[in-house]
């Protein structure tokens, strides 16, 4: 008498919760595999858009100028850059850490950012209070501040610190306006943030040179032909003529992306190569199971079941077993990134494609490490294994 496949399926089903601790270590490799794969890409995506929405919110029309070695900058270079082709706005940027307080407390390490009037636009901040720095402010080296939320929090509380006095290395600053909160990213943060007029900056901090520059460009203009012309009136005024760096927004974004797919992709591949050795714990089990099963294959086929019979039960043992583990390192892997996306502060990114294709690649280890044990199930004489002990 041939079986069924309903009761093909239903010995399948008995067999595999029979010893259940043995099935969870076998199935363990895949759980381990498909969680790893779901965690390390979705991680991955999650930083990238992360910081794609951080780049992209301080504008792709901005273009940034480093300069080091023994090279510098002054008022009368940002004047001639300004009126290059293509270029809107030229924005000079100190930056030092210095030790900042009030009457109430004290802050170390405060990033304080020597900046002019049109700063803080280029780079999408938003006044929540109070009123940005002026063209009054740099012109005649005010000593006057804008607080981002944090610091207005850290050393005023809940009172209202406009007007109120701050110390920068010493030096009173008048408080005039207070930053809206602004999302810190993965790696942008924002925290102890001040923001004074650059002139001010470069007085107070005994500066003399410009080494940093934001510059707008125009969004009509072929952005490779800006930056070339930034290029070429550096390398004709500068010392050094190879002492700066020109880097765009897009720029940075695409190397970012470059990086982070090609880390994904590594650490997918290597995290992916569990799932081939959980499949092979599996094949290691299904060999075991048919040694053990030996007598039982030997009743089945005496009774009627044929060579297919007995293998497609084992195979469907296998697949079983394979997406159980697909499925459980699915809800893990999906739980883990959403709780790891919250501690580093990153929204947590699940790709549907990724999910299915580590299902489906569970699915399929199941069926490829299963066919083998299932063969050789099949295989088995009913005589030599009715004498089997």
């Amino acid at each position: 008498m041939n079986m069924s496949l309903k009761n093909t399926l239903k010995m399948s089903f008995k067999s595999i919760f029979s010893n259940k601790m043995r099935t969870f270590l076998t199935m363990l490799g895949i759980i381990i595999g498909v969680f790893s794969v779901i965690v390390i890409v979705s991680l991955g995506q999650g930083a990238k858009a992360d910081v794609t929405s951080s780049i992209e919110s301080m504008g792709t029309d901005i273009m940034n100028v480093s300069i080091y070695s023994d090279n510098s900058l002054d008022n009368s270079n940002l004047d001639e850059i300004e009126d290059l082709e293509g270029i809107l706005k030229v924005s000079p940027e100190i930056n030092n850490y210095e030790h900042v307080k009030n009457e109430i407390e004290d802050l170390e390490y405060t990033n304080i950012y020597g900046v002019d009037e049109d700063y803080l636009d280029f780079q999408n901040y938003k006044i929540a209070y109070g009123r940005s720095l002026t063209p009054v402010d740099v012109d005649y080296r005010n000593q006057v501040a804008i607080i981002n939320s944090d610091v207005a929090g850290k050393l005023f509380g809940k009172s209202d610190p406009l007007g109120r006095k701050i110390l920068i290395k010493g030096e009173s600053y008048t408080v005039v306006g207070v930053l809206q909160e602004k999302k810190a990213s993965m790696f942008m943060g924002s925290d102890n943030m001040i923001f004074i007029p650059y002139t001010t900056a470069m007085r107070k901090f005994n500066i003399n040179t410009i080494k940093n520059v934001t510059i707008q460009t125009d969004m009509d203009c072929d952005a490779e032909s800006v930056k070339k012309g930034i290029e070429d009136y550096l390398a004709k005024n500068l010392v050094d003529k190879e002492g700066f760096y020109v880097h765009s927004q897009e720029q940075m974004m695409d190397e970012f992306n470059k990086i982070s797919n090609m880390l994904t992709l590594v650490l997918g591949g290597i995290a992916g190569i569990s799932l081939l050795v959980g499949g092979i714990g599996i094949m290691n089990i299904m060999l075991v199971t048919v040694t053990e099963r030996t007598r039982e294959i030997g009743i089945r086929k005496a009774i009627g079941a044929r060579r297919i019979n007995i293998m497609i039960q084992f195979i469907i043992e296998s697949t079983v077993i394979s997406c159980i583990g697909g499925f459980i390192g699915t809800v893990l892997g999906i739980i883990a990134n959403k709780i790891i996306c919250g501690v580093i502060g990153i929204d947590p990114v699940v790709n549907i494609q990724v999910v299915a294709a580590a299902v489906g690649f569970s699915l399929f280890v199941g069926i490829f490490f299963g066919v083998y044990p299932a063969g050789k199930a099949s295989k088995l004489k009913p005589v030599d294994a009715l004498r089997y002990e």
